[in-house]
């Protein structure tokens, strides 16, 4: 019997603040990659656009040019923050990781970038709305599962439980 040669396979996986993301980060490290595989992780930060920083805030004053500079900053700053504690999660488990970040609605964003790259499977975290939050915001992870062409693996952070029986 001849020796199975693995897939080379792209995972895809979006990262943001939440500890949803981290958490689904975490899963795929112990249970989607595998010690000795080719696989490449892809780990992608969708950044807020700019558009939604308006030039105009509610009272109908301009921001500076400096203020908006801060926000872009600032914008970076949580994207590169994000991307590094990501990064260090994967110096274990992973030893072939690339870092994407993009500008845009996270949902067209996540899309697009696993339709360009051709991801093998996506892996994301599911921040677990409620059904009225989610009504409003929409679902990232569903608006995904319905659009992209690849596997979605949406990991659900478990519930810590606060009473103290066991």
């Amino acid at each position: 019997m001849a020796d199975v040669v693995p897939k080379e396979r792209k995972i895809l996986v979006a990262v943001d603040e939440g500890e949803e993301s981290m958490y689904a980060l975490s899963w795929c490290l112990k249970n989607v990659i595998s010690q000795n595989s080719k696989d490449t992780l892809i780990l992608l930060y969708a950044k807020p656009p700019r558009a939604v920083y308006s030039a105009l805030d509610g009272t109908g004053y301009l921001f500076s040019a400096d203020i908006l500079a801060t926000m872009e900053k600032y914008s970076n700053d949580v994207a590169a923050c994000v991307i590094e504690k990501a990064k260090r999660m994967c110096r274990e488990q992973a030893d072939e990781v690339e870092v994407r970040v993009e500008s845009g609605d996270p949902r067209d964003v996540i899309c697009q970038v696993a339709e360009k790259i051709n991801a093998d499977v996506l892996v994301m975290g599911s921040h677990g709305y409620g059904l009225i939050k989610r009504a409003f915001l929409g679902s990232v992870s569903n608006h995904c599962a319905q659009n992209v062409k690849c596997p979605v693996l949406i990991v659900k952070k478990p519930k810590c439980s606060s009473s103290g029986t066991k």
